[in-house]
């Protein structure tokens, strides 16, 4: 039986290359339409929630008719832009939003990262699920039941923390009616939801580093720390660089519920923040096009601020968004 030569093989392997190189479009995606076929769900649920709303951003710039609609409302330029920046209380909102921002990136961006490496040190793997468990569940609950929580735990008359301080002889703390304690009401509350939830995501990126690598640490005498040190946490890089970038980029969008349902007059000067004066002027006093010149505008800064940090990212650590 006779074969052909070697490099008359070769000749037609690299003809066979050429030719599926040369592949139209139309017939690669026909070649590998399944895969195609599964982005169309989350291309349609793209275009239909987020791209076609961003029609709607031209109120903006509208004295907006809620029944003739944006085709036939006023055009009135930068005239809403204009109102909210000479706000009298701006200074205060972007101060308090900016505020609680940092200091969710200080405390409640780590947390998730420490619990994480906190779960993967654990030996016991029944002991590591039920804490998983746990430390999940506070994610589910909605923020009124997290503030009755709090109520219960901080409240002057009935609750635990208050009973605790009258015991060791001193007098009750009313919390929630305290501006200097709103903050920090604010910021444990969420992360004691969304911390077990948020670790997720770091378990996985954990989960994704090669086992390898810790063996050839351990033969070269590596303790659990210079493993935690050298592989664990650059191993971790990526996600938590992918996941502060994307914190960065919404520094503004602090919502409603968590603020709202701890604020109240006597915290005001400290609590109310941008999201919450766009929900009494959109929601309470239908303002529409004063609440979209809103989110317009903490749309461009966060827009702005994730690409200087995607760029500083890329050039100090290699990891970047895009």
């Amino acid at each position: 039986m006779s074969t052909a030569p070697a490099s008359t093989k070769d000749a037609a392997l690299q003809v066979k290359h050429k030719r599926l190189a040369g592949t139209p479009t139309l017939r690669y995606m026909r070649r590998f339409w399944p895969f195609y076929a599964m982005l169309v769900p989350g291309i349609v649920y793209f275009l239909i929630f987020k791209y076609v709303p961003l029609l709607g951003s031209v109120i903006a710039f509208q004295e907006y008719n809620l029944y003739g609609g944006f085709l036939q409302s006023e055009w009135v330029g930068f005239k809403w832009f204009q109102q909210f920046f000479e706000f009298v209380h701006f200074r205060r909102l972007l101060w308090n939003t900016l505020a609680i921002s940092f200091y969710q990136l200080i405390f409640t961006f780590p947390a998730p990262i420490i619990l994480a490496i906190l779960l993967n040190e654990m030996r016991s793997m029944a002991v590591r699920r039920t804490i998983q468990t746990i430390v999940y569940l506070p994610h589910f609950l909605s923020w009124i039941i997290i503030a009755g929580f709090g109520y219960m735990l901080l409240s002057p008359q009935i609750g635990l923390i208050n009973h605790m301080v009258k015991a060791f002889g001193h007098e009750p703390i009313f919390f929630l009616q305290e501006p200097n304690w709103f903050r920090s009401i604010v910021i444990s509350s969420g992360m004691w939801k969304e911390t077990g939830w948020s670790a997720i995501v770091f378990l996985a990126a954990i989960a994704g580093i090669t086992p390898s690598l810790y063996e050839a640490a351990r033969i070269d005498g590596a303790g659990r720390w210079r493993q935690l040190l050298h592989i664990t946490l650059p191993g971790m890089m990526p996600a938590i660089m992918l996941l502060l970038l994307l914190k960065i980029g919404h520094i503004l969008d602090l919502g409603v519920e968590q603020i709202y349902v701890f604020l109240n007059p006597i915290t005001f000067d400290v609590g109310d923040v941008i999201d919450t004066y766009a929900y009494r002027e959109g929601i309470l006093k239908g303002e529409y096009s004063m609440t979209t010149a809103i989110g317009l505008f903490k749309s461009v800064v966060g827009f702005g601020l994730l690409i200087i940090a995607n760029r500083i990212s890329r050039s100090t650590t290699g990891e970047r968004l895009f």
